[in-house]
This record gives C-alpha cells, structure tokens and sequence, in this order.
C-alpha cells in the first residue's frame, strides 16, 4: 500500500509518528494508499523549517516573489489534467468538476502574481512642517492553513499564494481524505523556485490542529470546514494570540419569486445542489418558492430533471455526479432522507440506496428532493452536506425574507427573478456574505473576497481578494523628519506633539 508523506523544506518526509488514516478510492470503495498523521514533534518540524525560511523570504524584494509566482502559475496551468486526476481519484468528484477547481484556484494565484499593486502603501508629506507619514504593509511571518476534504486544491490556493506574495512562510495541513493534491501543488512551488521552507505540508489529524494553533512561532491560522469546527479553532487562536479567519458551514437557500424563468431555475437549482455530489459549502441545500403554484412547478421540474443526472466514477466522462467522500458520509446524508420522511416531508425522489453497478463497493447515493419542509425538521436545521435539496414553500416575499434571515448561517444565498427592483431589495435586505441574482452559487472572482455572515465565518477577514492581502499583513505608520540643515535646531520641547 502506497504512503503519503508530509512536505518538509521542499522534500518529501516519510511520516514518523507510527500513526497512519486511510485514503480511500470513493468510487470503488478501496483503500489504495495510507496517510501519515502528524506528532507534535512533526509539526513542530514543519513551523522551524518555516521560521528559517521566513528569516530571508520576508525580506525579499516583490519583485524576486513576482517572478516566482509567475513561475508558479504556468506550472499549476501545465499540470491542470494531473490535478484533475488526483482531486477525482481521492475525492470521487467528476472531472470536468476536478478541473473546474483547479481553475478557480488558479484566479487567486493570478491575483497574487499583481501583489504588489496590493502592496502599495501611502505617503502624506508636510503633515506638518518637514514632518511626512507614510503606511505600510508587513508580512506575518509563519501562517497556517487548514483546509477541508471538498476542494483539496481550490482552498489552499485561496490561501498560501497571497499568504507567500505578501512575505510570509506558510504550513498548510489539508485534509487527511484526500491529500495528494495538496502536496502536488507543494511538489510544484519547489519546483518553481520557492525557497525551501517557504510552503510546508504537515498531513494529520486534531493532533496537528491543536498544535498549530498552540505553536508560538505561528502567528495566523486560515480555516475552512464546518462551523462547529471554525468556532473551535477561531477560540483556539484567539486564546494563543493569533490572527484567524474561520470560514464555517452553510444552509444557502435560492428564493425562487413567481415571475422567474422556472425552467431556468429549476436548471441551476439541479446544478447547485447535485453538483459535487452536493458536498460544497456554497451549495443550493433550500429552494423558497413563493406561492403554493411556483412550488408545485419547480418540484415537478427538478424531480423531472433528476431522474435524468448519470451518477458514476469521476473518471467516467459520461458522469455528471460522482460518490460522496466515506462510506460513513454517505450512511449520515441518506438517514436525513429517511428522518425527513418520518418527520413529515414529501420525499418526491429518493436517491437512498442508490448503487452503481460495477461500482457497488462505491460511496455513491442517488439525489433527494424533499417537499414541503418546514424549518422545525433535521433536514432543514442542519447542514446535511450531500445531494439532498429540500423544497419549502412561503406565501409571500415577506415570508421568505424572514425564513432566510432568521438562519443561523450566511454564507451565500440566490434569488431567481425577472423584476430588477425585486433582486435589488433582496440583495441589499439579505442576511448574507455573497449573494447571487439569477446566478445559483455566487462565488466571488479571486480579485473580491469569499466569506459569509453569522455563523459562516468567525474572524473579521474574508478569504482572497483585498481581505486576503489584509489578513496576511499588518500595518505600520512611519513619521519622518529630515530637518532642513540649514535650519536652526528646535530645542526641547515637551508639549504633546501638534501639526503646527
């Protein structure tokens, strides 16, 4: 069985701490490799290599990091297939989906190859006599990334590009499911030019978490996962001193007003829900259709449209829809199909108990869509995390507006509607961080920032983007004077500085 190992100071190091998890092949259900959980000690390892690296990285001119990133990005833009390959191998999600990722990873890498357009600081001169002002911006130091199962490659490279544009040195522990994408792009930044040190990879589990949010030689940790997660790690960092942003979970709903263009919506509510197998925290998870007639349409589309989607192997180009991540996964999104059912819902599909024949050692699950749910059912209160829509129908806008708002997430949201006035109070009335109008899953271009409200994100930054640049720096003020040589001297004076 094949190892994967950490990436330490640009080299492959074989994990030492004698504990090992599974990667798992979702479509087959075979275990084809063993990933290397992290010690402290291994950790440890990492944050050191890191600090070294830091020592000159951070002095460097932006320039040299330019020119490096550039690099960068032709050689992810070469390798775009192997990529692809490696998200689908160990993820499940279908190809065409893999190299979509990949794409959008690749905008933030794009932004960061302008870093120092972002970098520029500002100058006031003669704020008072001889005296000028100037801000700047400095990087860090060491900064951590953890990052989920769903997008093994998309969110690091949300991360430690503008982490290392802006001069830090970075320790990225991805997820344990589906590793080898992360160290691929690690693999890639050595080969590229990257200083060892600059980009670490440290595989593990809670043990290297904790450790990294205890570490005293890591000054930010980035996180992307579930919310109770993110509120964990946003009280460890904080309780050791660090800067955070932890972006949490999700329940984004697609408010579908009466004068849509239902076969359009009822397109995209197919595609955001289903797409990924649904495992994606920008996911349509709540249609709200407005009015009992616009409900009993989009319930007849979308079940008319799922009976139609190709569920198989990644690998398949005929696929539409891969597996779920674990067998464990699968099991926990199908028992909310049969608790919404035993809690009141019309299951119009039922996608439990799905198999793929030839793959039926596969994690695969079939699409659900459940009917008139009400906000007291499992289904709708939790995040269920896989291909499960739920279908809820209000009365009016007044309605809808106040089921949205009174979630306990905000990460993104929709509305499907012809009338320009009824999107545009909708955008600004929302209690969301991205929102979409006529546009299903609204995530930001790399040059905006990603990130929700409420329970979405814990932190005062958003991800990529000018927030991305701000997390990864700090400011600093610098008054200078250069008294005219000529000039007679001032003298002391111990009154309270003044711009005289």
């Amino acid at each position: 069985m094949r190892s994967i190992p950490h990436f330490i100071d640009n080299r492959p190091t074989d994990g030492a701490s004698g504990r090992f998890g599974p990667v798992y092949e979702p479509a087959t259900g075979a275990q084809p490799a063993r990933v290397a959980l992290a010690s402290e000690a291994e950790v440890d390892a990492a944050v050191a290599a890191a600090v070294a690296a830091y020592r000159e990285w951070g002095r460097s001119s932006l320039a040299r990091r330019t020119a490096l990133l550039f690099r960068y990005r032709a050689l992810l833009d070469a390798h775009r297939e192997e990529l692809a390959r490696l998200i689908t191998a160990e993820h499940g999600k279908v190809h065409a989906d893999a190299l979509g990722e990949v794409a959008r990873g690749l905008e933030v890498v794009e932004l960061a190859c302008g870093i120092a357009e972002k970098l520029k600081g500002a100058l006031s001169t003669q704020v008072s006599t001889g005296v000028d002002v100037a801000a700047i911006r400095q990087p860090l130091g060491v900064v951590a990334g953890i990052t989920p199962f769903n997008f093994p490659a998309m969110v690091p490279l949300w991360m430690f590009p503008v982490a290392l544009a802006c001069g830090n040195a970075f320790v990225l522990k991805p997820s344990e499911r589906d590793p080898s994408a992360a160290l691929r792009l690690a693999e890639l930044a050595a080969e590229a030019g990257f200083p060892p040190g600059v980009l670490n990879v440290v595989n593990g589990d809670r043990v290297a978490v904790e450790r990294l949010l205890a570490h005293p030689d890591v000054a930010a940790v980035s996180f992307v996962g579930s919310t109770p997660v993110a509120r964990a790690i946003q009280q460890g960092a904080v309780a050791h001193g660090k800067r955070v942003q932890a972006l949490g979970g999700a329940k984004n709903h697609m408010l579908v007003l009466p004068d849509a263009d239902l076969d359009a919506a009822a397109d995209n509510a197919i595609n955001a829900a289903y797409g990924s197998a649904g495992e994606r925290c920008m996911a349509v998870s709540v249609v709200v259709a407005v009015g009992e007639e616009t409900g009993d349409a989009l319930a007849a589309r979308i079940a008319e449209r799922a009976a139609g989607l190709r569920i198989g192997p990644g690998d398949d180009p005929a696929s539409e829809m891969g597996p779920l991540i674990t067998a464990e996964h699968r099991d926990r999104v199908a028992g909310y199909v049969t608790g919404a059912r035993a809690q009141g819902a019309e299951v119009v599909v039922d996608g439990t108990g799905y198999t793929v024949p030839g793959h039926e050692a596969g994690f695969f699950l079939g699409v659900s869509l459940l009917d008139r749910v009400t906000p007291e059912m499992d289904a709708y209160r939790d995040e269920i995390f896989g291909p499960v829509l739920c279908l809820v129908r209000v009365a009016t806008y007044d309605e809808a507006l106040e089921l949205i708002n009174s979630s306990r997430w905000g990460n993104g949201t929709a509305v499907f509607t012809r009338d320009g006035g009824a999107a545009r109070r909708y955008q600004l009335e929302v209690e969301a961080g991205m929102v979409g109008v006529n546009v299903p899953i609204p995530v930001p271009v790399g040059y905006h920032s990603f990130g929700g409200w409420k329970e979405s994100l814990f932190g005062d930054h958003h991800v990529y983007g000018d927030d991305g640049v701000r997390f990864y720096t700090r400011g600093k003020v610098i008054t200078t004077r250069w008294p005219d040589p000529a000039a007679a001297a001032d003298g002391i004076n111990l009154g309270f500085p003044s711009h005289s």
